[in-house]
Order: C-alpha cells, then structure tokens, then sequence
C-alpha cells in the first residue's frame, strides 16, 4: 500500500512538473495577439490603420517608431516597426476614476504594433487583454474585454476580417 502511495505521489509531482512546463511554453502564445496584415504595403497598413482608430472614436495619443529609434542609436537598420498607444477616454476614465483600479495603469493605454518580417509580410501584435481580463477583478475585466473587443473592430479593415 504504502509503495502505491509513493509512487502515486511522484507521478503526481511528475505530472505537475510537465503541466507546469507545457503552460510556461504556452503562455507568450497565449499573451499576445499576431496577424497577418491583408496589405503587403508597412505604409498602407498604418495608412488604414490609423484612419480605422480615428473612425472609431479612439485617439493615439503616441506613436513609436522603432526603426527610427534604433537608427538615433547608431543600431543596424532594422525592417519597419511602429507600436501605436491608443486611448479611448471613456474606457480609461473608468479605471482610473478609482483606487483600487489604478493598478492596471501600467497597461494603459492600450498599445498595437505593426512591423514587417523578413518574409515580406507585415503583422499586426497586441497583448490579448481580454485574457488579461479574465484574472483581474472590480470593473477592470468589464473595461478591459470592452476594449479589446473593440480594438478587434478596429483592426477589421487591415485584418480582412469581415
């Protein structure tokens, strides 16, 4: 009885062990969000982009071009990479009105890259927030699945998503 008690605990620690690595491989994919962009043109897909943003009603209160950073700083030319903070007041307003909310400001405001790859291709990456939201509590998953949801929207027309 007592050998099944053993070796019944180290395939369970076992097991843990494996889960736990299969999760920790898992979790950037998990994250973050990666598309293709249906242009093949960097310009065009920030082109539509931006238009798709103002369109909604959001704001991009910054841009960062990161070719043009690493450039200032004497780095190798690196292929086209802006990540964009969007903002839509009404959603920020909600979780900075309080306390106990405040602490997701770190992730606001919201941010979307778009770059190219060696492949030609451009993409489109965000932090997949309505994830995020699922751990968090108050109103902040409310504000968050709100925003992600449109941000979703928002990224239609360069997605191809119908």
């Amino acid at each position: 009885m007592k050998k099944y008690l053993v070796g019944g605990g180290i395939g369970m620690v076992i097991g843990m062990l494996f889960l736990g690595l299969i999760m920790y491989n898992m979790a950037p994919g998990l994250m973050l969000i990666e598309d293709v962009s249906k242009y093949d043109d960097f310009d065009k897909t920030v082109e539509v982009f931006e238009q798709s943003v103002k369109d909604h009603g959001w704001k991009i209160p910054a841009t960062h071009d990161l070719q043009k950073s690493m450039a200032k700083f004497g780095k190798e030319p690196i292929k086209a990479v802006k990540v964009f903070e969007l903002c839509h007041p009404n959603h920020a307003y909600k979780i900075l009105a309080k306390d106990n909310e405040r602490i997701v400001s770190s992730l606001m405001p919201c941010r979307v890259a778009i770059y190219e790859r060696s492949d030609g291709k451009v993409y489109i990456s965000r932090m997949n927030s309505g994830l995020m939201a699922s751990m968090m509590d108050g109103i902040i998953p409310e504000v968050m699945d709100d925003a992600a949801k449109e941000n979703e929207v928002i990224l239609k027309p360069i997605l191809g998503i119908n």
